[in-house]
């Protein structure tokens, strides 16, 4: 963990784009409250075709204009052109837009081909290519391994390439083993990478909807914390007081240990992830003590 503990703490959240209207005005107000923290960025995920890309659009440059807190979309690269992503480079940079989190992203439905990029890496050398320093650019990192990966050498392997490829700094799936964390670092070290590797941290509210994100993504629950929400039931009180212990727990054990920040997966909502930001003693404003 040494080489995190040369880097400034950096916290950030991430949002979706909202479908509806109700959705929009839920976002508004979660990003507000989120605001009031003084983050150092809201990032948006990718929408890659279509109006969900123009829904990510309107909220990256929204958050951009009004928020007064950096926005950071995401920008995934799989079954892109080259012609579409340097379009989406550009309408960013004349927006302003200076945070990048480049990624591989998933094949759009109905798609068989991957089109002009296969890896994250390559979406990080265009970038670099197209636009030189401008953007600060995020990668993900993997503490438990990429779901498609076929082992954790190759998982490494793949992020060093996005780390020589000009990436500034990662952002981990979440995770609820920080020894997952501390090993994937450790190992980076011994590789000779040397960027903020910034932990994802997922609140724990539904259990349902956690187990499924879980499964899909690669990422662990522990059978400890599997076994006392399965207990709980549909008890959701007793699953958001639990779960608000269990991660604020470990966040402060990746910050004890020179982690660089947190990067909060927040769905939208804003109670969660202020709870654990009070937990820890951060640097909360007054007007949220209410």
């Amino acid at each position: 963990m040494k080489s995190q503990q040369k880097y400034p703490q950096v916290f950030s959240f991430e949002f979706f784009p909202p479908k509806t209207p109700e959705g929009t005005e839920k976002l508004r107000r979660t990003r507000d409250t989120l605001a009031n923290l003084r983050p150092r960025f809201f990032s948006v995920t990718f929408g890659a075709g279509g109006s969900t890309r123009e829904r990510t659009f309107e909220t990256v440059l929204e958050i951009q204009q009004t928020s007064g807190i950096e926005s950071a979309p995401h920008l995934s690269c799989i079954g892109s052109t080259r012609a579409s992503i340097r379009e989406i480079l550009n309408t960013y940079r004349d927006a302003g837009v200076r945070h990048i989190v480049a990624l591989r992203g998933d094949m759009p439905s109905g798609m068989r081909e991957a089109g002009e990029f296969r890896y994250a890496n390559e979406l990080v050398d265009f970038i670099r290519a197209e636009t030189g320093d401008y953007f600060h650019v995020e990668v993900a990192a993997y503490p438990e391994f990429h779901p498609q990966a076929p082992n954790a050498q190759k998982d490494l392997e793949n992020f060093k390439r996005k780390v020589e490829s000009g990436a500034d700094s990662a952002i981990t799936q979440y995770f609820y083993n920080p020894y997952a964390y501390f090993r994937f670092v450790d190992n980076c070290e011994r590789m000779g990478l040397q960027v903020p590797i910034v932990p994802g941290i997922m609140p724990i509210t539904n259990y349902a909807q956690l187990a499924r994100f879980s499964d899909a993504c690669g990422a662990e629950i522990p059978r400890w914390i599997r076994k006392r929400l399965e207990a709980m039931g549909d008890d959701r009180q007793a699953i958001r007081a639990f779960g608000e212990d269990v991660v604020t727990e470990i966040c402060e054990v990746l910050l004890e240990q020179g982690a660089p920040g947190l990067h909060f997966y927040t769905l939208n909502q804003a109670a969660p992830a202020v709870a654990i930001w009070k937990n820890l003693g951060l640097d909360t404003p007054t007007a949220l003590d209410g």
